[in-house]
């Protein structure tokens, strides 16, 4: 397990920002934090160093590329040996289909977030490429009705300040 990071609330300031627009200009953050840009700068190159800030990513509308339709999949693997896990692991990730893939503990020895055209293209999906494979001994499917983005990561005990009451 990796080492945390010791974060000032600068850093936590800056993280939030940048995690609501990663897009944001140094002298924009910094205007933001009460830094200099040159400071705002420093402070990112640091968290990027340091591993705190993985990078930058690309959110596409899954249903405006023709992938309406996002499912959960629960897969078990038997046996569950490293040797079949890798190959099982690098498979699913190139599938264009996939999403994210975790590797879980408990029944389910995986958990895929995958986006497919329709029920009949999930259905393909299942058979040809999951249930067909011999180390998979059973694929439980869930449709995604609707799904929120939460707010930014924090460090534990620095939650953000809850909204206002409404009237």
């Amino acid at each position: 397990m990796a080492a945390s990071v010791v974060l000032d609330p600068v850093d936590l300031h800056l993280l939030r920002l940048l995690q609501n627009d990663a897009r944001a200009t140094y002298r924009d953050l910094a205007a933001q934090v009460g830094v200099a840009p040159s400071t705002c700068l420093d402070r990112v190159a640091r968290l990027r160093r340091s591993g705190v800030i993985l990078g930058h990513q690309l959110r596409l509308d899954p249903a405006k590329l023709g992938r309406g339709l996002e499912a959960l999949l629960s897969v078990q693997v038997r046996p569950h040996r490293r040797e079949l896990v890798g190959p099982f692991v690098e498979r699913i990730r190139a599938l264009p289909e996939s999403r994210t893939v975790f590797h879980l503990t408990g029944p389910d020895d995986y958990l895929v977030h995958v986006a497919v055209a329709d029920m009949t293209d999930l259905q393909r999906l299942v058979l040809d490429e999951f249930t067909a494979r011999r180390e998979v001994a059973r694929v439980e499917t869930r449709l995604i009705f609707q799904q929120w983005d939460c707010g930014p990561l924090l460090p534990p005990g620095h939650a953000l300040p809850k909204p206002a009451e409404q009237a």
